[in-house]
């Protein structure tokens, strides 16, 4: 019997409890970094394989890896499990966890003995906490040859084309005055906001392709007859690439530089959230997954021209390690994630069928890589490429 066979078989045999956790965990949804039933969940399932488990990792306390093998190359499988406040699931992260387990238990359970290790990697608060970026500060995917995982959606796509992104957090300064009684004494920190409003959104219209500035008035005063001493304002940035972010980042400080010594006020330009980096693929371990999700009869293509969806904090991952996060469709492409519709769409039969599907190509993927150095050469060379 082929390896590959073996390995159709085993998922098979797991079918139903891999299910089972994809279930356990849509019906359970938690947010962000208060994943801690996720986590117990799929830890304990780990530990029952024998796997060894480390909680706690990289000091999140609902991140985690379990480890079978010891030594190079290791391969790592990823899993996300934190839902959306108020929607659950519809980022289909539950199937995400239960492919990287079903994956992860899988391929070793077929390698009989091979040398290498299989990392499993626990990644809370992909939705904004940046789990994974921050276990790659950590210096957690040090010594990893790659990492695998999928993303649910509504596209069949073998590469995600995924921006930078990052916010920021602008304030000014003023000084308050009454707008009748001593109107000139005062310095209107709102007014120096609206304008630096004015000024981005001129600037939006000379901005890259894939890039662009979005923002809200967090602070604008306490009351009308006060002229506003401070304002603040939250700006999300995203660009195509983390270098192209870096200059937007840059642009939009200067401008608000120049509205602060324009209006006389003061002005505070602090990140306000993790920064994610744009998504680099491994165009060989892309393949090779794709080659393997077909004999399922699902066909993975190329992104879209000049459609981007959203980013992730795996961009983090894929500039320091050989990374994939293709795209499997359990909805119709006229749907959307982040949706009611979708968080259904998680928990669907065609969901059970994709879950199966991925779980038996990343393990394919996923043993292919202990076993061929030419295919991690590759990897690696993909991923100098891509940083030049």
């Amino acid at each position: 019997m082929s390896l590959y066979q073996r390995i159709r078989e085993e998922t098979a045999r797991r079918a139903d409890a891999l299910w089972a956790v994809a279930s356990a965990l849509h019906a359970d949804p938690e947010t962000a970094f208060a994943e801690h039933r996720a986590a117990a969940l799929l830890t304990g399932e780990f530990e029952g394989a024998g796997f060894e488990v480390r909680r706690a990792a990289a000091g999140l306390p609902t991140a985690f890896t379990a480890r079978s093998g010891e030594g190079r190359p290791v391969v790592a499988l990823l899993l996300e499990y934190d839902a959306l406040p108020g929607l659950g699931h519809a980022c289909g992260h539950n199937l995400i966890a239960a492919a990287g387990l079903g994956a992860a238990l899988v391929a070793d359970a077929v390698r009989d003995g091979a040398p290498g290790t299989v990392l499993a990697v626990g990644t809370p608060a992909e939705e904004g906490g940046g789990g994974k970026a921050l276990q790659v500060e950590a210096g957690l995917y040090d010594g990893v040859d790659a990492a695998l995982m999928f993303h649910p959606g509504v596209y069949d796509w073998a590469r995600a084309p995924l921006t930078a992104q990052e916010q920021y957090r602008i304030g000014f300064r003023g000084r308050a005055a009454h707008p009748t009684g001593n109107p000139t004494e005062g310095i209107d920190a709102l007014a120096a906001l609206v304008e630096l409003f004015n000024v981005l959104s001129a600037l939006g219209r000379r901005l890259p392709e894939g890039s662009h500035v979005q923002g809200i008035v967090t602070q604008g005063g306490t009351a009308t007859n006060i002229v506003p001493e401070y304002a603040e304002g939250r700006f999300g940035l995203r660009a195509l690439t983390t270098a192209a972010l870096d200059e937007l980042a840059a642009q939009v400080r200067t401008a608000a530089e120049g509205v602060a010594r324009a209006t006389g006020t003061t002005v505070t330009v602090d990140r306000a959230s993790v920064r994610y980096e744009h998504f680099r693929d491994s165009a060989a371990l892309s393949e090779r997954f794709a080659g393997h999700l077909g004999r399922s009869g699902i066909t993975l293509t190329p992104p879209a021209p000049g459609v981007y969806l959203g980013s992730s904090d795996i961009g983090n991952v894929s500039g320091r390690v050989p990374s994939i996060h293709p795209f499997v469709a359990i909805m119709g492409a006229d749907g959307s994630d982040h949706t009611p519709e979708f968080a259904g769409a998680a928990a669907s039969e065609r969901a059970r069928r994709v879950l199966l599907a991925v779980v038996e190509a990343l393990a394919c993927t996923a043993v292919d890589i202990l076993r061929e150095e030419g295919l991690r050469d590759r990897a690696w060379e993909d991923l100098r490429r891509a940083r030049v």
